[in-house]
Formats: structure tokens, sequence, C-alpha cells
């Protein structure tokens, strides 16, 4: 288990670098845009984000351990995380393909879908690491490891000493904070989103995008379920 803990601490000094220019100037960019948008149009796009993740995540509990049944060691776990990741991001890519080159309505309608695909993955995760998803911690967990993957630098590392003290942590949160998820997932992948809507290119930067973002949630999600797989056995 040494490579593995040693790639672990490699992969959270390089997670924990700033962001490129260009991401803090992004950022930068949509916090001055979220200012300009009404209060009623941010609770309702919050509690919009809020029941469309609570609606996939309660189908996620049926989906059927036999299938997803836990590995016994980490590397079998992780395998598993890497076939599936395989499986969701191929659906991603087509998914994202048609939405973007459907238009602005059809491109509007891409970010609902992707949002489902990610949720349904990480709750397999959840499954093939042993974790009932039936309980609210662990429905909790999987809404911070989404965080952790999709969110501005300083809400990642915040997000990341929270996942590394699980035990602790988990009898302090009582609920997710809505509001700063929704802004931290939107404001991460608006630009990027909004290519998709462009006429002409929005099939090929829709495929590509998604295919991206299901990358990036498979790479964080692996290293916060090897976190808590360490932190469980010292």
């Amino acid at each position: 288990m040494y490579q593995e803990r040693e790639e672990l601490e490699t992969w959270k000094r390089r997670f924990n670098k700033k962001s490129s220019v260009f991401q803090r100037a992004s950022k930068q960019a949509q916090k001055k845009v979220n200012q300009f948008i009404p209060e009623k149009a941010h609770r309702l796009i919050t509690e919009s984000i809020k029941k469309m993740v609570e609606v996939t995540l309660k189908g996620s509990e049926w989906i059927k351990l036999s299938t997803f049944e836990s590995m016994p060691s980490l590397h079998e776990r992780e395998d598993r995380m890497k076939e599936r990741l395989e499986f969701h991001r191929k659906t991603a890519v087509i998914e994202g393909a048609g939405t973007g080159a459907g238009g602005i309505f059809l491109g509007l309608a891409d970010f609902p879908l992707l949002l489902s695909i990610k949720m349904r993955f990480l709750s397999e995760c959840a499954v093939i690491h042993g974790y009932d998803v039936k309980k609210y911690e662990e429905r909790l967990f999987l809404l911070y490891v989404f965080q952790l993957a999709f969110s501005s630098d300083e809400h990642k590392r915040e997000t990341l000493m929270i996942i590394e003290n699980w035990n602790e942590e988990k009898e302090k949160l009582k609920d997710m904070d809505w509001r700063a998820f929704q802004q931290e997932y939107r404001d991460y992948i608006d630009f990027v989103k909004m290519l998709q809507l462009v006429p002409g290119v929005g099939a090929v930067v829709g495929a590509y995008a998604n295919y991206q973002l299901l990358d990036q949630l498979g790479e964080v999600a692996k290293f916060a379920y090897r976190i808590r797989y360490f932190n469980e056995r010292d």
C-alpha cells in the first residue's frame, strides 16, 4: 500500500496548487455576473438544482448491490470504479454531442442530464466501496466529493479538509449549503458549457466538455474514497 499512499499524497499536493490565471479570471467574472442576478432567481436556481440532485440520489437507492458489490481490496475497487467511469463517460459524450448539435434548447437540457450521470457514477462508487447510499451521511459525502471536483480553489481546499476528517466532520454537518453548491458548480462549468450553445461547434464542444468533466470527477472520486479507505484502516 506504500505506492498507493505516495500516489495519494502527490495528488493532494498537485490538487492544492492554484488553478490557471484563465480559470481564476473566469471565476471573478462569474462572481460579478452573479451580483446582477436577482435574489429570486438565485433562490429558484438553488431549489431546482437541489431537487435535481435529490431525485437522482433517491433513484440511486435502487442500484443492484449484486452488480456493484464491495470489493475486498483497494486495487479491485478502483478497477471497478474505472470500468464504471468509462461506461458513464461514453454516455456523457454521446449526450453532450447530441444536445450540443441541437442548438440552444437542447443545449440547456444537457445541464440536468449531465448532473444525473455524475451523481449516478458517484453512487456506484459508494456501493463499490461498501457504503450504503440510503444513509443520509453517505449521500452527503457524495455531494462533498462532487464539490471537490467542481468548485473554486478556496472551496476545494475547504472541502478536501472535510473529506480528510470525515468521521469527525460528518457529525457537525446537518445539511448541504445548496446555495454555495449550485453557485460553485455553475461558476466552474458555465464558460465551457456556454460554448456548447454556439451553432456549428456545439456538438464537438459538448462531447469534449462532458468527457473532460467526467474524467475529472473520476479522478477526484478515486482519491476521495482512497482517503476514506486509509483513514478507516489507520
